[in-house]
């Protein structure tokens, strides 16, 4: 099915007036993201801690099971000496307190649209703050940097599943060797289960989801603290010169060293996209209060061991508990990969849903799988497509070692293109000098550009398939967005004014019959293509026309008494504005049976809803180039239906179609 113009879906920046909001100040650290929480007193900071720790830390508590480990793998040759383990932890500390702690908790945080966090509201605060004619092309250039940061996701979300739930599993070839052979099985077994369960929604699940997850940190560091009291020389390495050392000694080897440093890292960016969920002071409470320790102290205790003994790097995570742990760890650590794995795919959802709102993708399919809670949603398109790759991936790599090649690459890119809006916004939006912005640029920015520099050795060994991923999502989202401006401007030169259209009507009047007829479309200022074939064809207009137009602003929800606005053109016609925000369920009749508290009677059963449905044909006229012309009709006759988009009553909505050339 075509996406017909009905959608006024701008992309972000492009909202009403009302659509402000962002940092509460040029000081940046308002009460914006933090909720009711941001007083320190608010009773639920500390289960919202609790609820965080499943989602927001699930990818990034699961990377002790292979990070150390890939550090000295058999392919870099890089031995594991004292002052190489001691280099190599103290990268790892480093890495998680610049890159986490100091860039996305302490800075990047601050930067919420309205409280809502992620790349998606970033963009959107970008965007805010280049309005004006003058930075066009800069506005342009990073808008596509964002959408390539957000299409990177997908990768990640793909190889997210199977490095982690593959890595818990291969704790078989320590404690039962003779069972190695069935770690990719299995594997295959709980991704495949975890994927057809989400059409069931993650409500109940999610309740569990804390409390495992709390116990997985708390072995971790329980773990760890085990094994550096038995050899307490290794908390040397918090000096990070040992660190320094350990890259300055390695010279070219140092680029792979540090493409495994970074797995440390990933899902740092989780913290500022879940922000919106939990709040700012809850994820800060649980990273400082918990996850942090609790990395830290088990990969200085897997550092410990291999100093005790360099042959366990083949898997120190595993080897560095007792053998009676063995079995109740293998169990935990898939159990907090499954987490894990939930929060990407979720994330992956959420991620779409913002996507269609903002005009970026075509309708789908969305199953919101929770009556109460708004963000839980089911996209069967995407979960499958997700499911395909992470197959592919374990089959293809069978070995969490083999996938950390193709690791990273997708994780790092995001996170300098983070890095690059984050400054924009600091910049425009809070006011900061140059100089304060070049430094926070020449701090994080060298850090983020080494950890890409160092993945992208990887991509000939499986780098390229996230890549790809993240690629072929930039070209769809981008071809949408530019085929729905092409479509809408093709629309607008064969249209009609409305304004003398409707004074037309008061010299030349059609027969109307009883009810209401409400015309969805996205020009404001012109005749919707149905009303005109509903009048052409059937010769007769609704006592009352409705021309409705549903608009999303670039803030994650619009309060109920800004989202709905009525102008009275006359003649019978009225202009109806719905504003919905880009998390926001956009259920039209909800909004519409507000409608009688101002003035206007709607009775939805004399209520008639007219779509326009466009049947796109490319052509040679200047656009896009042919492919792409081609790509967008194909998107274009797949898209899901508006009606259902909108949850307009079946029985009442009538689809009109017409052949539009871009």
């Amino acid at each position: 099915m075509s996406d017909s113009p009905q959608i006024a879906g701008g992309s972000p920046g492009t909202g009403s007036a009302r659509a402000t909001g962002g940092p509460a100040a040029p000081g940046g650290d308002g009460a914006t993201g933090d909720g009711p929480s941001a007083s320190g007193h608010d009773p639920r900071v500390h289960a919202l801690a609790l609820a965080a720790l499943g989602v927001v830390f699930g990818d990034i508590g699961t990377s002790p099971l292979y990070a150390m480990k890939e550090v000295f793998s058999e392919a870099y040759a890089v031995t594991a000496t004292h002052d190489h383990v001691l280099g190599a932890v103290s990268l790892v500390l480093w890495a998680l307190m610049l890159v986490v702690s100091v860039k996305y908790v302490m800075f990047i945080m601050r930067a919420d649209n309205r409280g809502e966090g992620g790349i998606m509201a970033l963009i959107a605060l970008v965007l805010r703050g280049t309005e004006n004619a003058a930075d066009a092309r800069k506005r342009r250039m990073l808008m596509i940097l964002g959408i390539f940061g957000a299409a990177l996701f997908y990768g990640d979300g793909a190889i997210t599943p199977a490095i982690s739930v593959l890595s818990a599993v291969e704790g078989l070839n320590v404690i039962a060797p003779s069972l190695s052979s069935w770690v990719v099985p299995i594997t295959l077994g709980v991704l495949v289960a975890l994927f057809l369960i989400q059409r069931k929604g993650t409500g109940t699940v999610g309740r569990l989801f804390g409390p495992i997850t709390l116990a997985w940190f708390l072995a971790l560091g329980l773990g760890g603290v085990a094994s550096i009291v038995h050899t307490p020389e290794v908390l040397a390495a918090v000096n990070p010169a040992y660190g320094i050392a350990f890259l300055l000694e390695q010279r070219f080897s140092a680029v792979f060293v540090l493409g495994a440093v970074v797995l440390a890292v990933t899902g740092a960016e989780a913290l500022y996209a879940d922000m919106g969920h939990f709040g700012r002071r809850p994820i800060r409470l649980a990273w400082f209060g918990l996850v942090l320790p609790a990395l830290v102290l088990n990969y200085f205790g897997q550092a410990a061991v291999m100093l005790r003994d360099p042959t366990t790097i083949r898997n120190p995570f595993y080897l560095m508990f007792p053998e009676w742990a063995l079995f109740p760890m293998l169990l935990l650590a898939t159990a907090a990969t499954v987490i894990a794995s939930q929060a990407v795919i979720s994330g992956a959802f959420s991620m779409t849903r913002q996507a269609i709102q903002l005009g970026y993708c075509p309708r789908l399919a969305i199953v919101h799988t929770s009556e109460k809670e708004i963000g839980q949603v089911y996209i069967p398109w995407v979960n499958w497509m997700l499911l395909a790759a992470v197959i592919a991936l374990v089959i293809g790599f069978q070995s969490s070692s083999a996938l950390a090649s193709a690791y990273g690459i997708a994780v790092t890119g995001t996170m300098a293109i983070d890095t690059l809006l984050a400054a924009m916004v600091f910049r425009r939006i809070w006011g900061w000098s140059r100089l304060r912005t070049g430094l926070f640029l020449a701090v994080f920015l060298v850090i983020d550009l080494a950890f890409f520099g160092a993945n992208t050795l990887k991509i000939l060994d499986g780098g390229w398939f996230p890549l790809a991923l993240g690629l072929l999502g930039f070209v769809l989202l981008t071809t949408w967005k530019r085929g729905r401006e092409l479509l809408m401007s093709s629309l607008r030169e064969s249209g009609i004014a409305l304004k003398p259209f409707i004074g037309g009507l008061g010299n030349h009047p059609p027969a109307r019959v009883d009810g209401t007829g409400v015309f969805l479309t996205a020009d404001r200022d012109g005749v919707p293509h149905a009303l005109l074939h509903n009048l052409l064809h059937n010769k007769v207009l609704h006592e009352r026309v409705f021309l409705l137009t549903v608009v999303i602003d670039d803030v994650p929800y619009v309060p109920p008494d800004g989202a709905l606005s009525v102008e009275d053109l006359g003649h019978g016609f009225f202009r109806l504005l719905i504003h919905f925000g880009f998390r926001d369920v956009p259920d039209v009749p909800a909004v519409l049976a507000r409608l009688p508290a101002i003035g206007h009677g709607f009775e939805m059963m004399e209520t008639s809803f007219f779509l326009s449905r466009e049947t796109v044909v490319p052509t040679v006229k200047a656009g896009m180039v042919p492919w792409r012309e081609r790509l967008f009709a194909t998107m274009a006759r797949n898209a899901g239906s508006a009606a259902a988009y909108f949850r307009l009553p079946p029985n009442r909505v009538i689809e009109l179609g017409t052949q539009v050339e871009i």
